[in-house]
């Protein structure tokens, strides 16, 4: 008998399960005629033998599809059975595709594959997919009623609208109904309503997968139908459009948190004691190459430990990048107040002098840190994928931010440091040590520098270099929100990180960065002392 005439007599009613009398093996005829008619078939009439198997519902089909395609379904040549085989200890064991009986060690031409080619692998997921949407497991369902709608086959509708009858996990159910659905659409021979509730089912996904579901029905030569899928395409485009500037908004908030993290310390340097402080970049440096050591120390010592290596290295890095700081102001900083270029000149030297330092103990490639699992993955929320590391930098921004604002209203230090920006000289005459103010201004704008370089070390390579990256960034930021206001410096990151995400898209990286420079530049011209101006020596001067 062939192929063909195999699966016609399995599908014939003299060949239909027969009645109660003969039990749940019933079905066993039907589908032991199928699987030996395989390897006789070409690859269509394969694929008509595979959707008639998994039709069968009998619980050996699945894994005689799987081995169908994975390429370890056989006929043995000596007698022609189809079996499965298995690699064990290097040589070739065949197993009864029917009954799992072992044939033995075969030599290695002793069977012939039968061949399967990429469309007939995915007809057997689908059909897979459809033997387990029965299955106990939510999760197996899940995934089956997904694969039959990746790959959908009208021939197995009515499986599918079977299992959608009987289940009742509300996500089960949605992926059995979108897969219905795209099965009734690939068919195109239900009834227009019938059509057009398929349609607004795949419409509801509103994602890329609905749009390309959808699109070709645009020219449906039937109107209901052409219309209707017009319309959802309309709609869909317009959602994912809105979800796309909701990612671009999440895009620009991330990447505000990590400039406001770099230029929040700088602000403040800046603004209480007017220097530009061209070795910031490298204070962030040290930031994450502290990071890197104690992550090292702990991969080595106390693996176990891993998942707290950031919270360890956070306080570590605030007082190496402080203690850094405090040295620059003291040994070189404090000589040269009032006279900016040099101070500028000289912080620039401090900065070569720091990433050759780097370059000399850890070397001049970059160095892998590690994402503890907490900050590792992601999820979605519609269609924005929001990842673990992103978000709780932003949180960590935030609350470094909350913790700076606290300190600065709320202790003497901060009292001090505010005192010392709005009157320097009254400030000393009232007692106040505006030298021990500078060194622990300077201390504080450096160790929160520490702090942002803790958190880039999860995002960007560590490197002598890293610094670099962010310095001119962090002086547009500080510029634009008002040097030394930290509450414009917090709007002044989101701003521009917001403004570069949505300029990207259409005009590129490098050209969205420039047209974001041009933008500050007329701004000042109009406002010179950005968008939340202080008043300060620095500015009054």
């Amino acid at each position: 008998m062939t192929c063909l005439g195999t699966l016609a007599a399995a599908q014939s009613p003299q060949t239909a399960p027969a009645t109660d009398a003969e039990g749940p093996t019933a079905a066993a005829p039907g589908f032991e005629g199928l699987v030996r008619a395989l390897p006789d078939g070409n690859f269509d009439e394969v694929e008509a033998l595979v959707s008639a198997i998994a039709e069968t519902g009998d619980e050996r089909a699945t894994g005689v599809l799987e081995a169908l395609a994975s390429g370890d379904l056989h006929r043995l040549k000596s007698n022609e059975a189809v079996v499965i085989v298995r690699e064990i200890g290097g040589d070739d064991h065949a197993f009864d595709a029917l009954s799992g009986e072992s044939y033995g060690e075969i030599p290695r031409r002793g069977s012939s594959a039968i061949r399967v080619n990429n469309s007939l692998r995915r007809v057997v997921a689908a059909a897979v997919g459809t033997l387990t949407l029965r299955h106990p497991d939510p999760a197996r369902r899940l995934e089956a009623a997904q694969a039959a709608f990746r790959a959908p086959d009208a021939a197995q509708t009515d499986a599918l609208s079977a299992a959608l009858d009987a289940e009742t996990d509300p996500d089960v159910r949605t992926a059995l109904a979108e897969a219905v659905a795209v099965a009734t659409l690939t068919a195109g021979t239900a009834p227009v309503p019938t059509q057009l509730d398929a349609i607004a089912t795949i419409a509801a996904r509103g994602d890329g997968v609905a749009l390309s579901v959808l699109t070709p029905l645009t020219g449906s030569d039937a109107p209901e139908i052409a219309s209707a899928a017009s319309e959802a395409v309309d709609r869909i485009e317009r959602v994912r459009q809105m979800w796309s500037a909701a990612q671009n908004v999440w895009f620009g908030l991330s990447l505000g948190s990590v400039l406001l993290l770099a230029a929040i310390g700088l602000a403040i340097t800046f603004g209480v004691m007017g220097v530009i402080n061209m070795a910031h970049g490298e204070l962030v440096m040290l930031g994450a190459y502290t990071t890197f050591f104690v992550q090292e120390i702990i991969r080595n010592a106390a693996p176990a430990l891993f998942d707290w290596s950031l919270l360890i290295a956070a306080p570590l890095a605030f007082l190496v990048a402080g203690a850094m700081g405090v040295a620059i102001e003291r040994g070189c900083v404090r000589f040269l107040y009032g006279r900016p270029l040099e101070t500028l000149l000289a912080t620039w030297g401090v900065s070569l002098i720091l990433q050759q330092t780097v370059r000399s103990i850890f070397g001049p490639n970059n160095r892998e840190v590690g994402n503890p699992s907490w900050m590792s993955g992601a999820f979605e929320i519609g269609q924005m994928t929001i990842t673990y590391n992103r978000l709780w930098i932003l949180v960590f921004a935030l609350a470094v931010f909350a913790i700076l604002l606290f300190v600065m209203k709320r202790t003497p230090v901060g009292l001090q440091m505010r005192a010392v920006t709005q009157n320097r000289a009254m400030a000393a005459n009232m007692g106040i040590r505006t030298g021990w103010v500078d060194a622990m201004t300077f201390g504080l704008g450096a160790g929160i520098a520490g702090l942002a370089g803790v958190a880039l070390s999860q995002i960007d390579n560590v490197s002598p270099n890293l610094g670099q990256s962010y310095i001119v960034d962090s002086f547009m930021v500080v510029v634009f929100g008002g040097a030394g206001n930290i509450w414009g410096t917090l709007a002044g990151a989101f701003s521009i990180g917001i403004a570069n995400k949505f300029l990207e898209p259409w005009s590129g990286a490098v050209l969205a960065k420039i047209l974001v420079l041009v933008f500050i530049i007329l701004f000042i011209q109009k406002r010179p002392r950005g968008l939340f101006a202080v008043r300060g020596r620095a500015v009054d001067g």
